[in-house]
């Protein structure tokens, strides 16, 4: 486990800025609520056999302890880097995403089980929108009790939305909480 590099760093926070925008500094910044330690200290961004873990700095020091190869990881894994290079954030980001997203767009109770099927968001599914959405943009998918569902990104804005046909895709599925039970090995 070793912290990323400068390079991995921009990737990760280009990719995570991308869903919550200036809110990002508050996933660092904010005080650590676990870790044996009277004083946690705050978050870090480990890596870990190309995934990239957010655990608090208590944690990361107590984990040193343990050799690499019995290492399986520490805190939550937020994404992995692919042999590409690329990175690509998991389905375990969901609650810090949810937390501290800028965009969130709800689906009507009916359709939430297409999107955790693996399925793009259709207009015909959309019951609310953020209003400042933008196409590209990271978007948090929720259920209307609130219950973060996935994330995606917009594929057309909130503008453009009210005018499009309803079998239009408004929101390009990234990843979904059903993901836990359809790709439960490769997750682990």
């Amino acid at each position: 486990m070793r912290a990323l590099d400068e390079k991995e760093t921009t990737m990760v926070f280009e990719k995570l800025f991308k869903f919550t925008g200036p809110n990002l500094k508050h996933l660092l910044e904010r005080p650590a609520a676990e870790g044996p330690d009277p004083q946690p200290g705050r978050y870090c961004l480990r890596l870990h056999k190309n995934r990239v873990y957010y655990a608090s700095e208590a944690l990361v020091r107590r984990a040193t302890a343990v050799a690499r190869p019995r290492l399986a990881g520490v805190g939550t894994p937020i994404g992995k880097f692919t042999h590409g290079g690329a990175f690509h954030l998991t389905v375990h980001a969901l609650d810090l995403l949810a937390a501290h997203a800028r965009r969130r767009i709800w689906l009507k109770p009916d359709t939430e089980r297409s999107f955790l099927f693996g399925n793009s968001v259709p207009k015909s599914s959309l019951a609310r929108i953020t209003e400042n959405t933008k196409a590209n943009d990271g978007v948090v998918v929720m259920s209307m009790a609130d219950v973060p569902l996935g994330f995606g990104i917009a594929a057309r804005s909130a503008q453009d939305c009210r005018k499009a046909d309803t079998n239009a895709v408004v929101v390009l599925h990234q990843s979904d909480a059903g993901e836990y039970l359809r790709r439960e090995e490769e997750l682990m």
